[in-house]
């Protein structure tokens, strides 16, 4: 018999009927697989690896240099892990990229770190939506925005040139541990101050 199958489980086929035992035994499962939500991250970026796209690197060297490059010019780990996982939904969101990562950065980072990771992919055509017909200065429509020059500096500083395959890029075995503390607690959830209570 599977762990799953043997795990207790809720009661209820509908929320009205739960009780605090139900959530009790939800939240009992809940917060041991949110710990191993660095695993999921770490295994997901791997899909990465091989993933060309057309583009010189593969999508997982992409992330690593863009988070060596950051970690090089001194930047914090919060910031270095969000430049690692900025291209993450590239699987997934083929159409909406910056939005996945952003949304799994969310949690875990400042205002500011999660407003430049989901609006990088506007701020990056700055390099490259003319050559699709596209308008390159779409990031203008957020001049004024508090973080406007922050997002410009990271896609100029160590998004737009992160495809060198001569550079020297850190393995992802480097970032780990800057991963697991990034997400290691939640500092904005609706669920961080969630408990198992007696």
């Amino acid at each position: 018999m599977s762990d799953a199958v043997a795990a207790p489980r809720a009661a209820f086929t509908a929320m009205t009927e739960s009780s605090a035992q139900d959530w009790k035994t939800i939240a009992t499962e809940f917060f041991p697989f949110a710990a191993q939500l660095p695993d999921r991250i770490l295994a997901h970026l791997k899909l990465l690896d091989g993933d060309y796209g057309g583009f010189p690197v593969d999508r997982l060297t992409h992330c690593r240099q863009t988070a060596t490059r950051a970690h090089r010019d001194g930047r914090d780990e919060e910031y270095v892990v969000m430049a690692l996982i900025h291209d993450i939904g590239d699987t997934l969101g083929s159409y909406n990229h910056p939005d996945i990562a952003a949304a799994i950065l969310k949690p875990f980072v400042s205002e500011e770190n999660h407003w430049i990771c989901q609006q990088h992919g506007i701020f990056q055509g700055y390099y490259f939506f003319h050559h699709l017909g596209m308008d390159r200065e779409m990031r203008e429509n957020f001049r004024g925005h508090e973080h406007f020059d922050a997002c410009a500096e990271f896609c100029e500083k160590y998004d737009q040139n992160a495809f060198d395959a001569d550079y020297d890029t850190a393995p992802l075995a480097f970032f780990e541990p800057m991963l697991r503390r990034v997400f290691a607690a939640p500092k904005n959830s609706i669920y961080a101050d969630a408990s198992v209570s007696e």
